[in-house]
């Protein structure tokens, strides 16, 4: 009885420890061979030449995967990396490309040959190529030209131009010239020092906004995309703006022979209202006080006050007693019957 009993629970940390270990690794399908990671390549490299992993692999301009490692093997540099959905010869080449002006890197892949490259084969350092990078270059040229003693420079092309003073005068030109050259460059010293050290704080500053500069030119692409989409629209309405016209011509012209006469018709009575322009401005100032009054009337709500006037007699005042009526028919109302 107490084994029964421990078996559901056995079944139950058996069942919740596959759950856990499922939705780990779930977040770690990309890595998975089977499931789509795609094929691990290697190249060999000279230098790395800022490529970091999670860079991008590229055939053609096309991502077809990223970078994963990047290491220092000896005397050169290995790269691993993934490529999914495309297909890599035994003669493929590689080099590393620069992405954006700010100097991100990607993997550029050139596939060659007539077999699939063999993927324990690294690309070897003969077919791969790693760029110039500018960013670099000026940053040691400037380190270079502030360690250079101008003054002492200078000093020596002075000197050098004071020795071959007695040689013919072409030569003692030159020379002349080269001297005033590196005493130019010596009076031009702490200004050639300020322009390097705002080359190096620009480069850094850039440098620091790469993913905002990146996000610019995404932006504008988006911008010209939807502006594209309006061109299209406006064509799209300029297009049906053009079949309406047309549309409206024939038209017109089939029934040319109706609308002829209504047009005349309609000019006659243009013309007759305006010969009786001055009536109608006369007509409507005599029906503003009839409106005004109108209002007035039936401006209580639903009902409006109306008075009829005469409809029964005056009252007549209350005298006691009998009186004579003041005129009979058929008689002289002067004389009396009696008379």
């Amino acid at each position: 009885m107490p084994s029964r009993r421990r078996r559901p629970a056995v079944a139950g940390g058996l069942g919740i420890f596959i759950i856990l270990m499922l939705v780990a690794s779930a977040f770690f399908l990309d890595s998975l061979p089977i499931l789509g990671a795609g094929s691990k390549y290697t190249a060999e490299f000279s230098e790395a030449a800022g490529l970091k992993a999670s860079n991008e692999v590229r055939i053609a301009g096309v991502k077809v995967g990223k970078v994963t490692d990047v290491s220092l093997d000896g005397d050169r540099v290995k790269v691993k990396f993934d490529v999914k959905d495309a297909w890599v010869g035994d003669q493929s080449t590689a080099s590393i490309q620069i992405k954006t002006v700010l100097g991100q890197k990607y993997l550029s892949l050139e596939p060659k040959g007539t077999e699939r490259l063999n993927t324990k084969d690294p690309i070897p350092l003969e077919r791969t190529t790693s760029p110039y990078d500018v960013i670099d270059a000026f940053s040691d040229a400037g380190r270079t030209a502030g360690d250079i003693d101008t003054e002492q420079l200078a000093t020596s092309m002075e000197t050098l131009s004071a020795a071959f003073s007695q040689t013919p005068d072409n030569i003692r030109a030159s020379l002349d010239g080269v001297s005033r050259l590196s005493q130019t460059i010596a009076s031009r010293d702490d200004s050639l020092r300020t322009l390097f050290d705002a080359t190096t704080k620009t480069t850094k500053v850039l440098a620091d906004r790469n993913q905002e500069f990146t996000k610019l030119i995404s932006d504008g692409a988006s911008l010209v995309q939807e502006l594209n989409e309006r061109q299209r629209s406006i064509a799209a309405l300029l297009t049906g703006v053009q079949r309406i016209s047309q549309q409206l011509t024939g038209l017109i012209r089939d029934n040319e022979a109706q609308i002829g006469p209504a047009l005349d018709q309609l000019g006659g009575v243009i013309d007759i209202l305006k010969n009786n322009n001055q009536n109608l401005a006369k007509a409507i100032e005599l029906y503003s006080p009839f409106v005004r009054l109108y209002s007035n009337i039936v401006g209580n709500g639903r009902w409006f006050d109306q008075v009829i006037v005469n409809a029964f007699p005056p009252g007549l005042p209350d005298i006691p007693g009998y009186r004579e009526p003041i005129r009979t028919l058929g008689v002289d109302p002067v004389r009396s019957p009696g008379a």
